[in-house]
Order: structure tokens, then C-alpha cells, then sequence
């Protein structure tokens, strides 16, 4: 048999068992075997709920006019289009080989039984458990190390610092709105800069939202299992990973708040 003859075939056999086995997943399946595609989908209606009841708050706007702002937002942002661009960004900032961390840290049974309850925790019928149970777990865990583990989660999960900065667009998105009911209206940028000023004190009342949040969210989960999660947030794809998934979810959200908050202010702008 001729060499040629017999190497041609072998290098045809390896290219087919060692192409799959060494192909990275792409970012689409990355962000399905983690729970961030299933929490995205729960955006729209959390950020309209969010702004609804927010408006509901203010004596200036009648109920039927916060829910109809409601629902302007809710329609302004599809969770298709926050996952698309998710899944740009993650094929843009990570390489394969950290696509493939992620996607093998999220297979196991830690990220599984983690991932549920975050889902679980992401749903808006959550959220009034979540504050009824907040001082309750708050004094519970007090000085323990669960409590003292916040930090570090906080600070690999980059949760308060999202959670702020997505606030931050929430309200300036409302307050363009409000503006069309003030004689002293003021234009975007004032806007935007008084409630940058603020950032402070929203912080302070965002952190610790978060905190309950951390606490209701993780309960069933182990101080064991909880190091194992932060450990992967810490490394270097788990950090990659979450910060391209914050920052893109962020784009997401805050690129289109200024164009809704014009709209929404003429839609409300007295008739004169």
C-alpha cells in the first residue's frame, strides 16, 4: 500500500473526531447553558413593572397615565434584542477557550442548582417575598459569614455597581417624562446631571436592596457551593463572562432611555 493512500485517510478520520472535540462553544450556547438568557426575558416586564410603580408614587400622574407609560416602556425593549447584543459582545471580548470555562463551570451541578434560584429570584412574583423577608433575614444573618461573604460577591458580580448605574437610567428616563408637567422644565442634560449627583445616596439605598436580594436569593445555597460560584466569578473568564454580561445588558437598557423619556414627555406634554 502506498504511504499516500494510508495517510489520507487517517488524516481525514482525525480531522472528524478532533474537529468537534476541539471546536469552542460559541457565545449563543454559553448563554443558554447559564441562566442569564432565562433572567433576559424577564426584563421588559421587570422594567415596566419598575417604572409603573414608580410613577404611581407621584401625585402629578393619574394611575391610568402611569400604566399606559408602563406599557410604552415594556414595548420599547425586547428581550431578543438585549441577548443579541449580550451575545455580540461576548463573542467581541471572549476568547474561545474562556467561552468554554464558562460554559463548563455552568454544566456542573453547583452552577445548575445556583442558576435555578436565580432564575427563580428574577421573576417579578419574587420580588414582595423578597421585601417581606428582608428584615426577618437580615437579622438572621447578621455578623455571620454569609453576611460578611457579601462583599465579596458584591464585588465579583459587579451586582451593586450594575444595579446602580441602571437605576441611575431608569430615573432619568422618568424624569424627562415628569418634565413635560413642570413649569420649570429642565432639558436633558440638567437632568442627567442632578440625578448623577445623587448617585451617593441612590448607592446607599440600592446596595442595600441588593443585600436583601443576596440573602433571599442564596439561602438554600451552602457557604461550600457560594465559594465555588465566587471563585468562578473571580477567575478569569468567570470575570470576563460577567462583566460583558452587565455591561451589554446595560447598553441594552440605557441606549434607548433617552429616546423613550422625549417620547413619553411629549406623549404627556399639557396642550396648550
Amino acid at each position: 500500500m502506498k504511504l499516500g493512500t494510508l495517510v489520507k485517510p487517517l488524516l481525514i478520520t482525525g480531522l472528524i473526531i478532533a474537529g468537534p472535540a476541539m471546536a469552542a462553544p460559541s457565545a449563543q450556547q454559553v448563554l443558554a447553558a447559564s441562566p442569564v438568557d432565562d433572567i433576559v426575558e424577564r426584563y421588559p416586564a421587570m422594567m415596566s413593572e419598575g417604572i409603573r410603580e414608580g410613577l404611581k408614587r407621584s401625585p402629578q400622574l393619574p394611575p391610568m397615565v402611569a400604566d399606559t407609560i408602563g406599557y410604552v416602556v415594556s414595548n420599547s425593549f425586547r428581550a431578543a434584542d438585549i441577548e443579541q447584543q449580550i451575545v455580540k459582545n461576548l463573542e467581541r471580548d471572549l476568547s474561545g477557550k474562556q467561552l468554554e470555562a464558562v460554559e463548563g463551570w455552568y454544566k456542573t451541578p453547583v452552577a445548575r442548582k445556583i442558576s435555578a434560584v436565580e432564575i427563580a429570584a428574577s421573576d417579578p412574583a419574587a420580588w414582595q417575598q423578597m421585601q417581606a423577608k428582608a428584615a426577618e433575614l437580615g437579622k438572621k444573618y447578621k455578623g455571620t459569614d454569609r453576611a460578611r461573604m457579601f462583599e465579596r460577591f458584591d464585588r465579583a458580580a459587579r451586582a451593586t455597581e450594575s444595579a446602580v448605574d441602571t437605576t441611575i437610567a431608569v430615573q432619568l428616563g422618568l424624569a424627562t417624562a415628569m418634565a413635560a408637567f413642570s413649569p420649570d422644565s429642565a432639558n436633558y442634560d440638567e437632568l442627567k446631571r442632578k440625578i448623577e449627583n445623587q448617585r451617593n445616596a441612590i448607592r446607599g439605598v440600592v446596595e442595600q436592596q441588593v443585600y436583601d436580594s443576596y440573602l433571599h436569593t442564596y439561602e438554600k445555597i451552602s457557604m461550600q457551593e457560594m465559594g465555588l460560584y465566587i471563585d468562578f466569578l473571580e477567575s478569569g473568564p468567570g470575570s470576563a463572562f460577567s462583566k460583558t454580561v452587565t455591561q451589554s445588558i446595560q447598553q441594552a437598557i440605557t441606549d434607548p432611555i433617552e429616546s423613550i423619556g422625549n417620547q413619553m414627555a411629549r406623549f404627556l406634554a399639557p396642550q396648550k
